[in-house]
């Protein structure tokens, strides 16, 4: 059987009692206007505060409300928290001069978020760490909570999402400087992963050749291919500094290994070239690159013992080391034969 009601019945208020739909649109139109105040004010108007009996106020236990609302006392508790921090800052009146039932003006929405903390996490050394984090950031802690309790969820979105990476890298930069276990452990990765050891190395090669280049246009000095320390000429510094700007205003993500590539060889050039076309400069050069070999040579002798000549001779060595003999001896007596006679 088919029961058709009557629209205009269902539609009419009871005398002196609001209906189910009037009812429910002033209860969210208090919550739209003032966010979890409005539940805030229950709590704190029906839930007596710490240190009072029940025999000195009608309200009732925290355990008691949440028994009444169907929720938990942690849930009650985590309201009337908040209320409390408000009425500390003189935002709302505090507990004891409530009564239920009773209705003030409630502060705005956007106030609540300062207040509420909606997860117990929040109260421990590390949510705490992480909220304080957060107001800084200009976010709101429940937000930075909820990614923190869910690393499973970060995972997801930093595996397909660029822009969540991107965020996750920035934010691993800005914690590495100042965690030194964080850098070992970072240290480690890359170098037991061959693709982060390769791009580690472009990426390194790729600084290390910008850094030729800004040492020339900053500081105006170049490095000779011995070794020498010069000042730059002012043409080859003013290219040095063309090539840093086209750097420089390259975008964050773009790949700066070409750029750099190029700019290096083309100051590289440019320093040979200023380097041969000075007589004096190119003598110079030559006697640095020598004196460079000598003392590698040298150093290598030194650091010979032949202690244990009887286990290592080959009658090869002693072949190689004749050749390096007259060829040694041979230097000395160019050298001589060049020197200024007296």
């Amino acid at each position: 059987m088919t029961v058709v009601l009557d629209p205009s019945a269902q539609s009419a208020p009871i005398q002196g009692v609001l209906d189910p739909i009037s009812c429910d649109a002033r209860d969210f139109g208090a919550y739209a206007r003032n966010g979890g105040w409005a539940f805030a004010l229950m709590v704190a108007r029906s839930v007596r505060p710490g240190g009072q009996s029940a025999d000195e106020t009608p309200k009732v236990s925290a355990k008691e409300f949440a028994e009444l609302a169907g929720c938990s006392p942690e849930r009650v508790m985590r309201y009337y928290k908040a209320w409390d921090r408000a009425a500390d800052e003189g935002l709302v009146p505090h507990f004891e001069v409530l009564v239920p039932g009773q209705d003030i003006e409630l502060p705005d929405a956007e106030a609540w978020q300062t207040y509420y903390v909606s997860r117990s996490s929040a109260t421990s050394e590390r949510g705490s760490a992480i909220t304080e984090v957060a107001a800084a950031e200009g976010i709101r802690p429940t937000k930075a909570l909820e990614v923190a309790e869910n690393p499973t969820a970060l995972r997801a979105a930093i595996l397909a999402d660029p822009s969540t990476a991107q965020a996750a890298r920035a934010a691993l930069l800005d914690r590495v400087k100042e965690d030194p276990a964080l850098q070992a452990e970072l240290a480690r990765d890359i170098a037991r992963t061959d693709e982060l050891k390769k791009a580690v190395a472009t990426e390194t090669r790729a600084a290390d050749r910008i850094g030729y280049v800004r040492q020339i246009a900053e500081k105006g000095q170049i490095r000779t291919p011995a070794g020498q320390t010069l000042d730059a000429p002012a043409e080859l510094r003013s290219e040095a500094e063309r090539h840093l700007s086209l750097l420089d205003e390259l975008d964050e993500g773009e790949d700066t290994g070409e750029w750099a590539t190029e700019a290096y060889d083309t100051m590289k050039n440019l320093v040979v070239e200023t380097v041969e076309a000075d007589p004096e400069l190119r003598v110079q050069e030559r006697r640095t690159k020598f004196y460079s070999s000598l003392q590698k040579a040298t150093k290598v002798f030194e650091e010979l013992t032949f202690d244990d000549a009887d286990d290592i001779y080959e009658d090869d060595m002693v072949q190689r080391l004749e050749e390096l003999q007259q060829a040694i001896g041979s230097c000395i007596t160019a050298l001589r034969s060049a020197a200024p006679r007296p």
